[in-house]
């Protein structure tokens, strides 16, 4: 790999805190197959993070794999946060997952009072627990060990006994199809299980997920009731949501 190569990899990731193995190729005008060639010395050198998203360059790498994620592209999470907050009320009830978008909506929603929440997250029920009156059930079953949620049987078992107001989920990609997927079986499974428990379903997705592929389908655009991100997504996409009824929710008032 030429010296130029590498800098170019190295520039385009730290402009967007982290990058798809596919976004990279697509500015790179190179392969796929170039890049993950072309990545995995910069990885081996510590350059380069991989996670289970993409790459990312390593800040504070002391830190947890989840504490590094909150850092990437963190000012679109944070405005995907507040146009949360701006339309949960006092004593709504609703599921979070275990994403780092929705630690930031967790974080946004102190200042919200009885809220009932129900999640599987250790860092999302640490955030909400004992605040303004809050109810946070937490799901029990084994803990994941890069960011501290349940999974398995017993924690879908969990949420199969509350009815929500909504459903917010950080899915890990939000496909050129339009559908919405994840990079894992057992997230996507429960983001489904929290889905039929709610009256509605929210996608909170930062741009970067558009366009982005994952291995395993969440479900279809059309069985979501709205999708929150921090800027005007693809024409494409937008089309699909206007065809499958769905919201889009964006900070500017124009798109809202």
């Amino acid at each position: 790999m030429s010296i130029k190569r590498r800098s170019d990899i190295l520039q385009a990731v730290r402009a967007s805190g982290s990058c798809s193995i596919t976004e990279l190729a697509a500015r790179l005008a190179v392969s796929t197959e170039t890049i993950r060639r072309n990545i995995q010395p910069l990885i081996e050198d510590g350059a380069l993070l991989r996670f289970h998203g993409g790459i990312m360059v390593p800040e504070q790498a002391e830190e947890p794999p989840f504490q590094r994620r909150m850092q990437v592209n963190k000012e679109a999470k944070w405005t995907i946060a507040t146009l949360v907050r701006e339309r949960i009320e006092d004593g709504d009830s609703l599921f979070l997952d275990n994403g780092t978008t929705s630690a930031y909506v967790a974080d946004a929603l102190a200042s919200r009072s009885r809220l009932t929440i129900v999640t599987h997250s250790a860092q999302i029920a640490y955030r909400l627990a004992s605040r303004n009156g809050n109810r946070v059930f937490m799901a029990g079953g084994e803990l994941g060990g890069e960011d501290a949620a349940a999974f398995g049987a017993s924690a879908m078992a969990f949420i199969s006994q509350f009815k929500v107001r909504y459903a917010l989920l950080s899915v890990g990609a939000i496909t050129r199809a339009g559908e919405l997927a994840d990079f894992h079986l057992f997230e996507a499974e429960f983001s489904r299980a929290a889905m039929a428990q709610a009256e509605e379903s929210w996608v909170v997705a930062d741009r970067s997920k558009f366009g982005r592929e994952a291995s395993v389908t969440v479900c279809p655009l059309a069985a979501v009731d709205a999708v929150v991100s921090d800027g005007p997504p693809p024409d494409a996409f937008a089309a699909q949501c206007r065809e499958a009824g769905v919201r889009l929710i964006l900070p500017s008032p124009d798109h809202i």
